[in-house]
């Protein structure tokens, strides 16, 4: 079930990207995993396709498509059925060069960005620390003055793309406050830069996604460095956020729809008591419950990105969207992975594989906790 918000050069679209991934990424992904990362001819591939640019504008060396294109295409990133390739991805293209896209000087964005979107160098996002997730209020990370540019002081942790040796978007108090919304800065800088040390994360699954600890022990950084204005990082990453909870829903809408896939070809396979797991009556109402929880999940991420492009703020929405979409993922590969019966335990199946890379996404880009205080913040404020 699609939606009627996608036009017929949007489903086209699907049909090309879907096609791009099952011929040049799908038969690669395993090897991927094993390495841990997704190795740099792929990345080009990506950018010569041009799915590292739809968020992007033309001037800047994007496609300029607009925002439903690219949850299409999040939709078959994880369809793909590796959520470590997919984080990777999506944290490239839609969260660590938007900040770049949207605040950065021209210089900068040429430096950066363009070579982004044409996949020769990889973007990653240092937020987290191991302090401080999702209350960015507790950022620790600092970067003081040091003559005309600054030092980076400080640890980020679970930086995804780290191991693919580009450069990361940063999150840094340079005001005086020690906690809080204010003084919060963003700055690039690359990933071999003097001073800073990357530590291998082994995540439980997300394998290829390239996680790692980044140490920052006075990292030199010019003055252009910055991304937009000094203190204003906390506003740029509220806004980013929602863009994020977007593209994390539609990842996982694209995993639940191969779920679904992957399960309904089995039971229509599998030999039970004289017939089909799926001539049972308890499997296709399961299935079809399952569908239907797509298609909900499906339209809420759409309506969200609709509001969102349309130059809204949709908090609540895109936390709703997020927050279903994200948790219909875990309890979808935990009832095809039942439905599989003992294949689906079966450590290399792709039902195993989705059980457990489902509830991370759970966690990224703020856990389902804070998707539920978000909408209640909205519900109480409007409340009489």
């Amino acid at each position: 079930m699609s939606s009627t918000l996608l036009t017929a050069d949007h489903e086209a679209f699907r049909i090309s990207v879907r096609t791009l991934l099952d011929e040049q990424v799908v038969p690669a992904l395993p090897g991927w995993e094993e390495q841990g990362r997704i190795p740099g001819h792929a990345w080009k591939t990506l950018g010569a396709a041009g799915l590292l640019g739809l968020a992007h504008p033309i001037a800047d060396g994007g496609t300029g498509h607009d925002l439903l294109s690219s949850v299409v295409a999040a939709e078959e990133l994880g369809r793909t059925g590796f959520s470590g390739f997919r984080a990777a991805v999506g944290v490239h293209t839609w969260m660590a060069t938007h900040y770049l896209a949207t605040a950065a000087a021209p210089a900068l964005r040429h430096r950066y960005l363009g070579p982004a979107i044409r996949g020769e160098r990889v973007a990653a996002l240092a937020v987290t620390e191991p302090d401080a997730g999702s209350d960015l209020t507790a950022l620790a990370t600092t970067a003081t003055p040091d003559g005309d540019g600054f030092r980076l002081h400080g640890t980020k942790t679970m930086v995804t793309n780290a191991l693919c040796g580009g450069f990361a978007v940063i999150a840094a108090r340079t005001g005086p406050a020690t906690r809080g919304p204010t003084g919060i800065s963003l700055f690039v800088t690359d990933l071999d830069a003097p001073g800073l040390t990357v530590t291998p994360q082994p995540l439980a699954a997300w394998h290829c996604a390239g996680t790692a600890q980044l140490g920052l022990d006075g990292v030199p950084l010019p003055a252009d460095a910055l991304i937009g204005r000094a203190g204003r990082g906390f506003h740029y990453l509220m806004k980013g956020f929602q863009q994020e909870r977007v593209i994390a829903a539609a990842l996982a809408v694209g995993g639940v729809d191969r779920c679904l896939h992957d399960t309904l070809d089995h039971v229509q396979r599998r030999a039970l008591f004289g017939g089909r797991a799926g001539d049972l009556q308890s499997v296709r109402h399961a299935l079809a419950g399952m569908h239907t929880e797509l298609s909900a999940a499906r339209l809420l991420v759409h309506d969200a990105a609709h509001r969102l492009a349309r130059g809204d703020l949709p908090v609540a929405e895109c936390s709703a969207a997020k927050l279903y979409a994200t948790e219909l993922a875990c309890r979808v590969a935990d009832r095809c992975l039942h439905l599989h019966g003992s294949a689906g335990f079966v450590a290399d199946s792709s039902i195993a594989r989705a059980h457990r890379e489902a509830r991370a996404a759970a966690l990224a880009a703020g856990p389902s906790e804070v998707m539920l205080d978000l909408i209640a913040g909205t519900l109480f404020s409007t409340t009489p």
